[in-house]
This record gives C-alpha cells, sequence and structure tokens, in this order.
C-alpha cells in the first residue's frame, strides 16, 4: 500500500547553514527520536555533516553530485535501499527546484521546506541570481538568516521575501545565538473591507497570489479587475477564463494567471479580449483546479476595456 515518505526540503546557497542546520537537528532529542533517515546531499560545503554523533544507527548519506543524477529512478532506489521513515534533502542552490519536484517518487511528499541564506550575501545573490533567489522562495515556509549582522536591513530583505511569498516566515539568527523574527507589518494594496474590491492594473499579481494563499479570506468578496479572456469550449458558453499574464522573475516564468468566470447568458468574448469585471468570489470544486476547491466568479457586470500600459502583471 502506498503511502507519504515526509520529505524535509533544505535549500538555499553555498554557505547559508544548510548543513550546519542538519546536523543540530539530528543531534536534537526531539526531532531523532529513532526514525530510519535518509540524508541526501546535493553539494558539499565547508561544513560536513558528522552522522556518527546522530543517537541511534538509522540515518543514511546518500549523494547527488550531477542535477542529471536527480531521477525518480535513482530516488526510489534509494528509498528500497534503506526502508526509510523520512527523508531529510540538501538541494544545490545552483539547481532550480523544478528537477527535484518533477522527479520526486509518487509517494513522497515534501513535509517542510525551508531557505537558508547568509544575511551578508542575501540582497548580492537577490541582485545577482535572482531566478535562483525566487525559485528557492517561492513555496518555502521558513526563511532563516544566518551570521546576521547588528545593523542588517531587515525592510528590504522583507521586501524581496515577500514579493515571492505571503506565508514564508523570516528569522534572523545573530552570531551572539538569539534569533529574532521578521513582524513587519505587510498591509495589501486594497481594501478588503470595500464594497467591491477594487484591484488596481499594477497589483493584479499581488491579488492573485493572496488569493491563491489567503483563498477563504476571499470568499464571498465582490471584486473587480481588468484581465484578458481567454475561451475554452469545455467550459460552456455561459463561461469564460479572465485573467492576466504573470512574471515572478524573469521572462522565463512568464504564464497566464486566470480564474473561472461565470455569467448568467451565454458570454459573446472572444479570447484576447480585455475586459472590466465585476463579480463575487465563490469557493467551489471545478475542473480548471483539476476537480478542487478553487475561486470561482460570478460575474455581475463586464465592459471592454483597454489593455493596461503593462501588459504582463509583476510584484513590483
Amino acid at each position: 500500500m502506498a503511502y507519504d515518505l515526509p520529505v524535509y526540503l533544505f535549500t538555499g546557497f553555498l554557505e547559508g547553514g544548510k548543513t550546519h542546520m542538519i546536523q543540530e537537528s539530528m543531534e536534537s532529542e526531539q526531532f531523532n527520536t529513532g526514525e530510519k533517515t535518509l540524508i541526501i546531499q546535493c553539494e558539499e560545503g565547508i561544513d560536513e555533516l558528522d552522522i556518527s554523533t546522530f543517537s541511534g544507527k538509522n540515518v543514511y548519506l546518500e549523494t547527488v553530485e550531477n542535477e542529471e543524477d536527480l531521477t525518480t529512478e535513482n530516488l526510489t532506489a534509494m528509498a528500497k535501499k534503506h526502508k526509510l521513515d523520512r527523508v531529510i534533502i540538501e538541494y544545490n542552490g545552483m539547481w532550480m527546484l523544478r528537477t527535484l519536484y518533477e522527479n520526486l517518487p509518487r509517494n513522497w511528499a515534501i513535509f517542510q521546506q525551508m531557505m537558508f541564506a547568509d544575511a551578508n550575501t542575501f540582497l548580492q545573490y537577490n541582485q545577482n541570481m535572482r531566478s535562483l533567489m525566487v525559485d528557492k522562495l517561492m513555496n518555502c515556509e521558513m526563511v532563516v538568516l544566518t551570521r546576521t549582522p547588528a545593523d542588517i536591513d531587515k525592510s528590504e530583505i522583507h521586501k524581496i521575501v515577500r514579493g515571492c511569498s505571503r506565508r514564508a516566515q523570516i528569522s534572523y539568527d545573530y552570531p551572539d545565538g538569539h534569533v529574532e523574527y521578521d513582524d513587519i507589518e505587510d498591509p495589501l494594496p486594497f481594501d478588503m473591507n470595500a464594497p467591491i474590491v477594487e484591484i488596481a492594473d499594477d497589483d493584479y499579481a499581488v491579488w492573485y497570489r493572496d488569493l491563491s494563499e489567503e483563498m477563504d479570506n476571499w470568499a464571498d468578496k465582490v471584486v473587480r479587475f481588468k484581465g484578458l479572456v481567454a475561451r475554452d469550449a469545455k467550459l460552456g458558453k455561459n463561461s469564460i477564463i479572465v485573467g492576466r499574464h504573470v512574471m515572478t522573475c524573469c521572462a522565463a516564468d512568464i504564464a497566464y494567471n486566470g480564474l473561472v468566470c461565470n455569467f448568467p447568458a451565454p458570454s459573446p468574448l472572444k479570447t484576447r479580449d480585455w475586459v472590466l469585471v465585476t463579480a463575487r468570489v465563490k469557493l467551489e470544486a471545478h475542473r480548471l483546479y483539476g476537480g478542487r476547491r478553487g475561486p470561482v466568479l460570478y460575474a455581475s457586470a463586464c465592459e471592454p476595456a483597454t489593455k493596461p500600459v503593462e501588459e504582463v502583471a509583476t510584484f513590483y
């Protein structure tokens, strides 16, 4: 019978503190209670894991030196070899996470994803390797800034992280051992308490992400926004998809982020029409979302619109 093998995923760039954190975690009696654990290292830094210090004899270490070797077959073979309870992956910061996501065995499930970065080089990595930075921030639950200097500019780091994720917690580990957590307020650029929540052209990407991450907060809200129409015959004559192309970090990752929009009567709208739509958000299972629950719009007004100054929505 298939089961979900929990995966603890440690991401970030070289010398960010991943290995050190794995060492500490496995030496902790709260985290390591004898589970059969496979640690997969995808890069080698200055620190080396010393599994001899871990309690019990149920910890196994494997390495994957080349990205092309990170395959479903190889990962499955590792699991069969060791008969595991859980997996820890120390991921190579220069590899895109898509490689891992696409090659995880079907019964492996990411239980926790954390990103580690040296606070002294975080901004430089973001400036010089933006696409890799966004890749690591998009789905992580916690961003840990290690070796934090006393004069750290938390507001700039907050802005970068929030540009990719509103859910990720941010913690700062200082050399003296104390930890501080990000407590900067992050107001949304629209008024969710308004009778009609107006989504400005520049805010579509932020709104779509918030709608995806905090879906329950939008149940029964009425929204007004400008979008690009896409028709799908499978949805019927009374339904369209309306949305925007969104760029997360670079041109290569531009994708159309659209929503189902239902009308009380057949709609004459055509693919690539720009419209200003006013609609109520309902949370329903829908085929567009693979049968899962998602936001479905019910339009009360819709009119032709001119395209935005910037056709591709961004987070900045």
